[in-house]
């Protein structure tokens, strides 16, 4: 049963996940106040309120949670800036503590965090288990934490895709490591867009939802789809079993403009099977965009 329009807080409205959310939160017809960190900046849709706040620094979210009915909490700092990788891991717990205090004290009644999908605690990368740990923290303040684990993203703007289409497009032939054969179950944005949508207005929703699209695919018969898709020629593979995750990081950051800093999270996380083994309530992402059908959708994205 979906319930009435809600009063909503954005966290990541200026990001990519949140700036697709936030139209279809509005076509929704939803009140929609986005938190961003330098509100004079921020470029929002007309009818979206804006709030000046940073979880990190614990500042403004009082103001920015009172009376919204569901919060979405879809801020990482993993891989961004400067730091390591503990340092991030830190301020993205502190970030979640402090979120998660601030939302009890309001009263609101539902969290949504989107995280990642992975092959469970033992397998997990650096950046994964950060991500889970963001949860386990919201969790022990918000009583009704959504966690969305969503496998690898498709679309245009996601730095996961944007590296693959690069590699295709730009290496005729490629020495990769071994994750290059390992299973994952990549999501389209816009079936991600959609359950984020639809865990707002869900009466009643899971703890946890695993989220991928139809196909399992390892990353090496992605790129060879995404070839195909593309009208381009299949890269020549060749697996290199020393080819360490650092070495990994170095050659994609030479050949894709992702962010320097994103691409060794990345690299890090394709260790790890990405794949859902608790599929999602029925009425949760019923019918996933299979990888061709999200590829072209990002390709057409691209070339409008």
């Amino acid at each position: 049963m979906h319930t009435p329009e809600k009063t909503i807080l954005l966290t990541g409205a200026t990001g990519y996940v949140g700036g697709r959310l936030l139209p279809t939160l509005l076509e929704h017809g939803h009140a929609v106040r986005a938190l961003v960190r330098r509100p004079e900046r921020a470029h929002l849709p007309a009818g979206v309120e804006v709030a000046g706040g940073d979880v990190i620094q614990d500042r403004g979210l009082d103001a920015a949670l009172d009376g919204v009915d569901v919060a979405y909490y879809l801020v990482h700092s993993m891989g961004r800036g400067s730091g390591t990788t503990a340092q991030f891991a830190a301020s993205d717990r502190r970030g979640a503590a402090n979120f998660g205090r601030a939302a009890q004290a309001a009263g609101v009644r539902r969290v949504i965090y989107l995280g990642g999908l992975d092959a469970g605690r033992e397998h997990t990368s650096e950046h994964l288990q950060s991500r889970h740990e963001t949860a386990e923290v919201l969790r022990e303040h918000v009583d009704e934490l959504v966690y969305v684990r969503a496998a690898m993203i498709l679309g245009r703007g996601s730095a996961s895709f944007e590296m693959l289409s690069h590699l295709v497009r730009r290496l005729p032939a490629m020495l990769t490591p071994k994750w290059v054969d390992t299973r994952s179950q990549p999501v389209a944005i816009r079936d991600v867009v959609a359950t984020l949508n639809t865990l707002a207005e869900l009466e009643h929703v899971p703890r946890e939802v695993e989220l991928g699209g139809a196909d399992v695919l390892t990353y090496r018969e992605m790129m060879q789809r995404f070839a195909a898709v593309s009208g381009r020629r299949s890269p020549t593979i060749v697996t290199v079993p020393v080819l360490s995750p650092r070495l990994s990081s170095y050659w994609v950051s030479l050949f894709t403009p992702v962010e320097s800093g994103l691409v060794r999270p990345l690299v890090d996380g394709m260790s790890a099977e990405t794949v859902v083994r608790v599929p999602p309530p029925p009425e949760i992402n019923p019918h996933p965009l299979g990888f061709d059908e999200a590829v072209r959708e990002a390709l057409a994205e691209a070339a409008a």
